[in-house]
């Protein structure tokens, strides 16, 4: 009798280090399984951070047209002023005035739309840009008219060819925006100034 409850013992003690050894393999699998899903979605929230990086990233033509724009219209205000200081015609007058007007409104828009996107924003017009701002501050009364209209065709051409064309192929949603609302205003300003250019003649 004492020998079956020692046998008995024995594999109850066998039994319950079978069930101990189950249990442990049972949880050391979960815990696997647990750190592979940590696993995973951390490589998720990796992957969807980088994707918000690369989304905030300004394509490198649109940032070229944000800058280009940017050197255009700081120099078209600097010639505004010099056509309101030189200028002999009243029309000439006026349409500086317009130019100082909706070139400085279209600049503040566009200068927080480079510093919200991270582009460098360049501070003063490029050194061609400045050439033709000193050359026509050289101009006298008597010749200043002339050399400012025709700056300003060649100018507004320029633009509005080149607003039309970014306009459909600028990638970011913002300044495709700005170039599809300001092509309008570019194009007054031509209009504008050929009507003036006509009514002078060759004077």
């Amino acid at each position: 009798m004492k020998g079956l409850r020692i046998i008995i013992l024995v594999l109850f003690t066998v039994c319950a280090l079978q069930a101990c050894n189950h249990v442990a393999k049972n949880y050391n699998s979960k815990s696997a399984d647990s750190a592979t899903v940590e696993e995973d979605t951390s490589d998720d929230d990796a992957s969807a951070d980088t994707s918000t990086t690369l989304n905030l990233a300004v394509d490198k033509e649109d940032s070229q047209f944000a800058v280009e724009a940017i050197n255009g219209g700081m120099t078209e205000v600097a010639l505004g002023k010099l056509a309101i200081q030189k200028g002999k015609s009243k029309k000439v007058k006026n349409f500086g005035t317009m130019m100082v007007k909706d070139h400085s409104k279209a600049n503040d828009k566009l200068t927080a739309l480079i510093k919200s996107k991270k582009i460098d924003l360049p501070m003063t017009p490029d050194p061609a840009q400045q050439k033709m701002i000193q050359d026509l501050s050289r101009k006298s009364e008597s010749d200043f008219d002339k050399a400012y209209i025709k700056a300003m065709i060649d100018d507004h051409q320029e633009d509005v060819k080149t607003f039309a064309e970014e306009a459909k192929k600028l990638q970011d949603p913002d300044l495709k925006a700005f170039a599809i609302k300001t092509l309008p205003v570019l194009q007054k300003h031509l209009d504008d100034i050929n009507a003036i250019h006509d009514s002078m003649g060759d004077n």
